[in-house]
């Protein structure tokens, strides 16, 4: 039997995320965003939310642009962290030793060290409560050669992904391999 469970912001898993950007004093900024995912084919875009609050909102809404970098399980630790701290009195990168890298396809920066990044320019702003939806059309990707499947695109177990049980505050890997979308179902039809 179910037990109902009382309505909140609840999906499992989420994406983890890395949403950077620019602040007025042109410092790269990051933040770890778990709400978050596709949100259309063509144009490819992603929604994120964003607190009204935090450093990074001022500086998607400003440059109407930001990157979305993938980190890898070898990153949780910095991942965490860049969800922890505010970029108005820390310097993200500084802390973890990571390295910013300025996109050349859009106003925002990305993590060299994290395997897969979505460069996207804002398309849509729709105000939600605590949150902002930002809707970004993904303009540009860029991807470690190592985490490259056969097809040239990203393996999932080559970028190790992170995803977030967010009511249980936990960070977790990728399972294995449970079968080939639009193939696997066959059996009933269609």
């Amino acid at each position: 039997m179910k037990k109902s469970i009382e309505p909140r912001a609840f999906v499992l898993p989420t994406p983890v995320w890395v949403v950077g950007t620019y602040d007025r004093e042109e410092k790269p900024n990051v933040m770890t965003a778990a709400w978050g995912g596709i949100c259309c084919t063509k144009p490819p875009c992603v929604g994120i939310a964003v607190q009204k609050v935090r450093h990074t909102h001022q500086g998607i809404l400003e440059r109407k642009a930001f990157t979305v970098s993938v980190p890898s399980e070898n990153h949780v630790q910095e991942t965490d962290y860049f969800g922890m701290a505010s970029g108005k009195n820390t310097d993200k990168f500084a802390a973890t030793g990571l390295t910013p890298v300025r996109s050349n396809v859009v106003d925002a920066p990305y993590v060299k060290e994290f395997p897969l990044v979505l460069e996207c320019e804002v398309r849509h702003v729709v105000e939600i409560g605590t949150h902002t939806h930002i809707v970004g059309e993904i303009v540009g990707i860029k991807a470690d050669e190592a985490v490259l499947g056969d097809k040239g695109l990203p393996d999932m177990h080559k970028v190790k992904p992170l995803v977030y049980a967010p009511e249980v505050r936990a960070y977790y890997g990728i399972g294995d391999f449970a079968g080939r979308g639009f193939a696997i179902g066959k059996k009933f039809g269609g």
